[in-house]
């Protein structure tokens, strides 16, 4: 299983990848496979006002459905919608083609507290 070394993690197994001043946001490999077979993507739409924590959206599998959680606060700037059509992206390519939203970041610091890859993997590792 691969967690880039150069991505941060949450506690709810999203991850943010930095780019420029945005925040790339998707699910992790360990997530999905936990999940199985991923059969649809629900997503906020562009503009909207995310809170560090609180759910954005959810992803359905053939076992359960699980709530997305923002790992920081901000905008919406970007939205996925090949997810729509191909929510097997997200077990296929968690990291490349299955990122889920982009977030203009309101509080920058918030990506700083998230976890590194090693923090992430001795977490899941624990579990």
């Amino acid at each position: 299983m691969t967690t880039p070394k150069e991505l941060r993690y949450s506690e709810e197994h999203e991850w943010v990848k930095v780019e420029g001043g945005n925040a790339r946001i998707g699910i992790t490999h360990f997530a999905q496979s936990e999940l199985g077979d991923i059969v649809f993507v629900e997503l906020p739409e562009v503009g909207t006002e995310l809170k560090a924590d609180e759910p954005f959206g959810s992803v359905e599998s053939v076992k359960t459905v699980s709530e997305l959680y923002a790992p920081v606060s901000g905008k919406v700037v970007e939205v996925n919608e090949e997810l729509s059509d191909s929510p097997e992206y997200v077990n296929e390519s968690p990291y490349e083609k299955a990122w889920m939203i982009v977030i203009e970041p309101s509080d920058s610091s918030e990506i700083e507290k998230l976890m590194t890859a090693e923090q992430y993997e001795e977490m899941i590792n624990e579990g």
